[in-house]
């Protein structure tokens, strides 16, 4: 039978700082810009899981779609959407916020409760901005 790729979309809003505590606040603006703003600043991101198998034979599916929606509120956009990333999500503590970051914990957070289902997580897509997009394909 044919692999095929499944994709879903959520999306979440969240706040972040991209900065260094042992930098200056020069050197933090130097190297991040705006997104160094001591006051934070946020996005309002748009997550694409894609999960790839072949279809069961007798319900077509590679995985339940309400399960796999279940599965992302549950372990990723519960944790990130009207949050601060660097405050509240405990499995970001201590990472650079960034969104090549944000996708490899998003990665960790969805791969091992999908393949629990049957089904292999083939890409985290992240897009942070219309003009930022991070794919991210795990290891």
């Amino acid at each position: 039978m044919a692999e095929v790729h499944l994709i879903r979309r959520e999306r979440f809003s969240s706040a972040h700082k991209l900065s260094k505590d042992e930098w200056s606040p020069e050197k933090n603006y130097e190297v991040f810009g705006k997104c160094a703003n001591p006051n934070w600043h946020g996005h309002n991101y748009q997550l694409f899981v894609t999960v790839k198998g072949e279809p069961d034979p007798e319900t077509g599916m590679v995985i339940d779609l309400k399960l796999l929606k279940r599965i992302i509120l549950d372990r990723v956009i519960e944790d990130l959407d009207h949050r601060n990333i660097d405050l509240d999500v405990e499995w970001m503590k201590g990472k650079m916020s960034s969104v090549e970051n944000i996708a490899i914990g998003i990665w960790e957070r969805l791969e091992g409760e999908i393949a629990s289902h049957g089904a292999t997580l083939h890409r985290v897509r992240v897009y942070e901005t219309e003009n930022n997009i991070i794919d991210y394909y795990g290891g």
